[in-house]
């Protein structure tokens, strides 16, 4: 279970692994002990190093995860992976594969963490006498709808226990197997358990695979929103991250196109840059926007206080000051225009009931 990611001599930028978002390994923010190439004295380039998508399972004793963000619509959530093989370069998440000893940049992407256990965990919490009922978010850290899913098969087998409870659901993705479980996604919508949010972050197909190399090109977004549309699956179109000085022209072009698909509502936010993200993003911006560097990164701490990014609630999502103030009018305007600016509409929390035989549907998983 392997895919390789070599070293191509011949591409625009040489030394980065080819199908990745990372340039670098960098290690973690925890680890203390930070080691240095020794030159053997010959003046010769490294051999190619392949790089192999590996999968370990992870134990867990709880799956749900419970947060008191006011930034959040949401106090609850489920991640079936840690990591992500799409390679997003200003994926927020790559700081979390520091908690595990691993680095945010390359390994991020290529070692993965599969929780084959959430499936009969999430029903064995879902049972429990004083669990109390509330939308649950899947798709927060790492995406639900990775390539691995195809395989591992866990973020459906979760969809599953949360059908046959009649739990509420809120997904996140920018992965095509979403289209695959329109089975389950289809009936759990007209029952007004589901919404799905669509992440969409530049039209330009070449820009796309450049900051995302391994995520579905913008074209295939639009497709998957028109499917799950068509299936009855309210879906919101959601531009971002905009990223300053780069992206955030496309901001009306990208709520039309999600509108165009079928999208109902629609949200934004602006580039993050947390902890490690920082440097491996701005590596990224000598290798593939050198001229626009400068100007991205300015823009970016002029709305986070001359910082790369302050995490302070209601402030790291958007950011402030007169340019946050510029793209939250152009964002209203234009979901106005084009009917986008609704309310998401609630999901229901009245059908929520264990399975009459629950003892057997703990034992399927």
């Amino acid at each position: 279970m392997a895919e390789h990611g070599l070293h191509d001599q011949n591409a625009p930028n040489p030394g980065k692994p080819r199908g990745r978002g990372a340039a670098s390994n960098p290690p973690g923010r925890y680890e203390r002990l930070r080691s240095e190439a020794e030159s053997d004295g010959w003046d010769l380039p490294e051999e190619e190093t392949v790089l192999r998508r590996e999968v370990r399972a992870e134990g867990a004793r709880r799956i749900i995860t419970y947060n008191r963000s006011p930034d959040l619509p949401f106090d609850r959530s489920i991640n079936p992976y840690r990591g992500c093989e799409h390679g997003c370069i200003y994926c927020y998440a790559r700081p979390s594969h520091a908690w595990l000893g691993l680095s945010p940049g390359l390994d991020f992407e290529t070692r993965l963490i599969a929780r084959p256990e959430a499936p009969r965990l999430l029903a064995r919490e879902l049972c429990a006498p004083s669990y109390r009922v509330a939308p649950i978010a899947i798709g927060t850290n790492t995406d639900p709808y990775q390539p691995i899913e195809k395989e591992q098969r866990i973020t459906r087998a979760c969809l599953e226990v949360l059908a046959a409870f009649g739990h509420p659901v809120a997904m996140v993705t920018r992965g095509v197997l979403v289209e695959r479980d329109l089975d389950i996604l289809g009936p759990m919508a007209a029952r007004g358990l589901l919404r799905v949010g669509i992440s969409l972050t530049t039209l330009d197909a070449g820009l796309a695979r450049r900051m995302e190399p391994r995520a579905p090109a913008p074209a295939r977004r639009l497709a998957m929103i028109r499917r799950l549309s068509e299936a009855g699956v309210p879906v919101r179109i959601m531009a971002s991250p905009l990223v300053p000085g780069l992206t955030d022209h496309e901001l009306e072009a990208l709520l039309a196109a999600g509108r165009e698909a079928g999208a109902e509502s629609a949200t934004w936010i602006m580039l993050r840059l947390p902890h490690e993200v920082s440097a491996l993003w701005q590596e990224w911006l000598v290798r593939n926007e050198p001229g626009r560097a400068d100007k991205i990164m300015t823009r970016l701490r002029e709305m986070h206080g001359g910082k790369d990014y302050d995490s302070r609630w209601s402030h790291r999502m958007r950011g402030e000051g007169e340019y946050a103030r510029m793209i939250g009018h152009r964002f209203r305007l234009a979901t106005r225009r084009l009917g986008l600016a609704i309310r998401t509409r609630e999901l229901r929390c009245d059908l929520f009931a264990p399975p009459p035989e629950t003892g057997d549907q703990l034992s399927l998983f």
